[in-house]
Formats: C-alpha cells, sequence, structure tokens
C-alpha cells in the first residue's frame, strides 16, 4: 500500500491504528541502532534510509538524482515490511539473519531476497532487527554496492 506523505512522520500519522505503533517502534529501533552517516528519509513511498550524496555523489545506479538506498520500512496490505538493501549484497549478513531470526521469534521467517515481512506485527523481533541494522556502516554499503556493480 502506498502512503503519499512527506515525511516519516506524515507517513505514520497516514498509516491505519492498528499498525502506527508497529512501525513508529520499528522506525524507532532502526533510528537507535543506524550507524551515523546513513539518512532518514521518504524513498518509493516508504520511509527509507540512504546514504546521501554527500557521501556518494554518484547516488543510485539506477537513477543518479536518488541517494544510495539501504533500508525501506513500510506498512503493506498484509503485512509491514523491511527492506534491507545489505541483505541482498552479502551472504554473510543474509545467513547471519536467518540462523538468528528462529532465536528471537516463534513465527517462520516470511522473507524474499530483500524483503522481510511481519504478518504478526505484535511479534517482531526488534531487537534483533537492531542488530541487524547496526551492522553494515555507510563506509561498508558504498564498498559492497559498488561491488555489485562490476
Amino acid at each position: 500500500m502506498t502512503y503519499i506523505a512527506e515525511t516519516p512522520e506524515d507517513y505514520i500519522k497516514k498509516l491505519p491504528e492498528k499498525r502506527k505503533a508497529a512501525i513508529s517502534k520499528l522506525r524507532q529501533v532502526i533510528l537507535d541502532h543506524l550507524p551515523k552517516g546513513f539518512q532518514e528519509t521518504m524513498s518509493y513511498g516508504m520511509i527509507g534510509y540512504v546514504v546521501p550524496h554527500k557521501l556518494y555523489p554518484r547516488g543510485y545506479h539506477t537513477n543518479p538524482d536518488l541517494p544510495l538506498p539501504f533500508i525501506n520500512i513500510a506498512s503493506q496490505k498484509n503485512h509491514i515490511a523491511l527492506y534491507h538493501n545489505g541483505i541482498y549484497a552479502d551472504d554473510s549478513l543474509l545467513k547471519w539473519f536467518t540462523s538468528e531470526y528462529p532465536k528471537h521469534t516463534k513465527y517462520k521467517l516470511d522473507m524474499g531476497r530483500i524483503c522481510i515481512r511481519f504478518k504478526k506485527i505484535d511479534d517482531i523481533p526488534y531487537d534483533l532487527i537492531g542488530d541487524l541494522v547496526s551492522r553494515m556502516t555507510p563506509k561498508q554499503w558504498i564498498k559492497l554496492y559498488k561491488s555489485t556493480l562490476k
């Protein structure tokens, strides 16, 4: 689902009541654990965390006017989604996350290559998400991203 919003706060205000608390908490966990240098913004109609142009002037290869995306969170029709580009690009990070996930929740991991779907919003593993977010700095993400372009 797309919510037209100028700011993360505006995005959250437009959510259904039952989603506001979960997205707010997920956002706060990300902000609390996000390494210095990433920037919170609205990106692709979602709350996004990007490498700003001042750190990576080339921007996103498909549209250099956009900053390099890293993480997005969104309220979708049937779930809350966390999109983590680092998991897509780093097999060791993906392996770590998939092995840790069952230790933090009783529900089976529902994941695409980049998207982690939380259908049980009362059981989002916030501690694990905080740990995941903290595992890659902007410098590491830029290096990994550039290596995937070759």
